[in-house]
């Protein structure tokens, strides 16, 4: 460009913020948002989203950090208690109710496998003397844990099918109504329910693997997912859906971001595509 040659009128966007540190990523954060409707990698190797208005927003990566929805099982109850008194996370929520005499575990879904039932169960029993593994009507569930347990865990196995959740007064504590007429009093259940991608049509536009949890397919160290150059963060590709969790591979990410936009620029594979490449078949 010639030196007194005007330069051409730049984008006109809401607003500039500079800064990029926790206040200017919280103001960008806050004002950036916006509904997106479609999504696809274009022939030139650039990614594109059409938000709801229709307007086209371009970039030589992509990173997909939307998050997933909790699927609350279908049982009566489940939503009231959710967050109150059955927790998906016991490093979370059960210390408060340290010292009861009794909590539960509902050994369905992702927590019917043994080693996970167990575990959540053994964190359990941190807070309370004594935990129900409940398997909501599946005897043979109930057979398998019950051999698993041994003869020195504070664990019992109830396969009674459940009725419904009744919070306790003042938000403290769950019954568990079984389909048989009784009840049972815990001062909490623990539950990780499954979950889905909140915006599952994106991976499907752009047709990326997805995991038999139904995550996210993404490659370490970067989470580069199986479609070059794009990216995933947090709980959407990872089993660990957690705060530190997302930090970390929203960091890790970027880095991929990094290394895919300048590997293009000068027409090499980047470290991601590297790595892959080196794998055994």
């Amino acid at each position: 460009m010639p030196p007194h040659a005007k330069s051409p009128p730049p984008d006109l966007v809401d607003t500039l913020i500079v800064g990029g540190g926790p206040a200017g990523l919280t103001s960008a954060v806050t004002v950036a948002h916006a509904k997106i409707e479609k999504a696809a990698k274009n022939d030139d190797g650039l990614f594109e989203l059409i938000d709801a208005n229709g307007k086209a927003w371009k970039g030589k990566s992509l990173v997909l950090a939307s998050g997933i929805i909790d699927v609350p099982v279908d049982i009566p109850g489940f939503e009231e208690c959710w967050g109150r008194s059955i927790f998906h996370c016991l490093f979370c929520h059960g210390y408060e109710q340290r010292g009861s005499a009794s909590s539960g575990i509902l050994a369905i879904d992702d927590v019917a496998p043994i080693p996970v039932c167990l575990h959540v169960a053994r964190n359990a029993a941190q807070m309370t003397k004594t935990v129900t593994i409940y398997t909501h009507g599946n005897a043979t569930s109930a057979a398998q844990i019950q051999e698993a347990i041994g003869p020195v865990a504070p664990f019992t196995v109830d396969s009674r099918r459940i009725a419904k959740f009744e919070l306790g007064t003042d938000e403290l504590g769950i019954t568990i109504h079984f389909e048989d007429g009784s009840s049972k009093e815990e001062a909490f259940l623990g539950h990780k329910p499954k979950s889905a991608l909140k915006s599952p049509f994106l991976a499907e536009q752009l047709g990326l693997n997805i995991t038999p949890q139904g995550d996210l397919e993404v490659k370490p160290p970067f989470s580069e997912t199986s479609l070059s150059g794009c990216f995933a963060a947090g709980d959407n590709s990872s089993f660990l859906k957690t705060t530190p969790n997302a930090v970390n591979t929203g960091a890790n990410s970027a880095a991929g971001v990094a290394s895919h936009v300048q590997s293009r620029m000068y027409g090499q594979k980047s470290l991601s595509e590297f790595m892959q490449a080196q794998k055994p078949a």
